[in-house]
């Protein structure tokens, strides 16, 4: 990297100033952090040797690319770490839709439009503003784009702290925000790393639906609601499916027991707002989406990647889980020819449920 001498700020002011422009561009919080993650590194082989990543191959691929920045993109030295609130609703109203079971659950980070484009692009606008203080430099920006390991890097950079069920927790903010990363070949200083703050708590692990969380900072991903509703391709353990309950894509426990997210404040961001009334509809108007208006419906969010095949798949074991009426078995009943043997064997299940109710 060559900056021109009467273009260089000095390291400290830099680092005062990246933290200024991302609180202008709407980011809660900037750390920056070194690039040392050797024991995020061991953390996360071990988790690797218990299977816990399922079939999630893409966090054992990419060799050590995802705990050693360096290899990743070469030549960074530093890494800016950001978070924003996303939280739509107040945690009040997330637990009525959980206490209802014909209402649909979705984790409330999806209600809105995907969050990678909007961060993605509010983290090219900090490295512009950098770029137009001093001068052409080396970054690239992350927003689950990479191997990166988010949660450990912005641990260091002191934007929170890795809580019992591995979701990041700030003392301020709780933990509803999304965060980001540009790594860099800058020089910057680094910021303290936050310290734990759980102590004896153990609401995450108590309330875990699936008991996902098999230890204070293990979850095994194979029993995770999010897992089963977004990552997993095939069918969903049959002993695990009356344990969903009504949710339908990805899961807020977790979040919604932790002590510190009484300090969490909604999100301000229009984007982040629920769309097509995904916050309070029925699991029985959503099974009944045809694949366009799945596609249509979901255009510009992160519920596509799973496709409107698991997407009925989740509903149907919702329903099976819901009251046992006559509308729910005729809802069902109106899918059982679908082509997929995998959606009928679930609408299965799901009919046996009201049947054995």
């Amino acid at each position: 990297m060559n900056i021109p001498p009467s273009a260089a700020e000095d390291p400290l002011v830099l680092a005062q100033r990246i933290k200024q422009w991302g609180e202008e561009l709407g980011f809660q919080q900037i750390g920056i952090s070194d690039t040392k993650l050797i024991d995020a590194e061991l953390r996360l082989h071990q988790w690797l040797d218990k299977g816990f990543n399922g079939e999630m191959q893409y966090m054992a691929a990419h060799g050590l690319k995802r705990s050693r920045p360096a290899l990743l993109q070469e030549g960074t030295r530093s890494i800016i770490s950001a978070r924003m609130d996303y939280l739509p609703e107040p945690p009040a109203t997330s637990k009525q839709i959980l206490d209802d079971p014909a209402a649909a659950f979705v984790s409330r980070y999806a209600l809105g439009r995907d969050y990678h484009k909007l961060l993605r692009n509010r983290l090219q606008k900090l490295a512009d503003k950098i770029s137009a203080t001093i001068g052409p430099f080396g970054y690239r920006a992350f927003v689950d784009s990479a191997p990166v390991l988010e949660k450990a890097i912005a641990e260091k950079a002191g934007l929170g702290w890795i809580g019992k069920h591995s979701n990041l927790i700030n003392r301020r903010a709780g933990s509803w925000f999304f965060l980001g990363e540009i790594y860099t070949d800058l020089a910057l200083p680094s910021d303290q790393p936050a310290s734990q703050h759980c102590g004896q708590c153990r609401a995450c692990l108590d309330v875990c639906p699936t008991q996902a969380i098999v230890g204070p900072y293990q979850v095994d991903a194979r029993r995770c609601v999010s897992y089963l509703t977004i990552e997993l391709h095939g069918s969903i353990p049959v002993e695990l499916r009356p344990l969903l309950g009504n949710r339908i894509y990805g899961c807020d426990d977790c979040q919604l027991v932790c002590p510190w997210n009484r300090f969490a404040k909604l999100s301000a961001e229009a984007d982040f707002k629920p769309r097509h009334r995904l916050d309070q509809s029925t699991l029985i108007e959503l099974f009944q989406w045809s694949e366009a208006e799945f596609l249509q419906k979901t255009e510009g969010s992160a519920i596509r990647r799973i496709g409107h095949l698991r997407w009925l798949r989740n509903i149907a074991v919702a329903l099976g889980n819901g009251k046992p009426t006559s509308k729910v078995r005729a809802i069902l009943s109106s899918r059982l020819n679908d082509d997929s043997e995998m959606l009928r064997e679930h609408i299965d299940w799901a009919l046996q449920q009201t049947i054995d109710s």
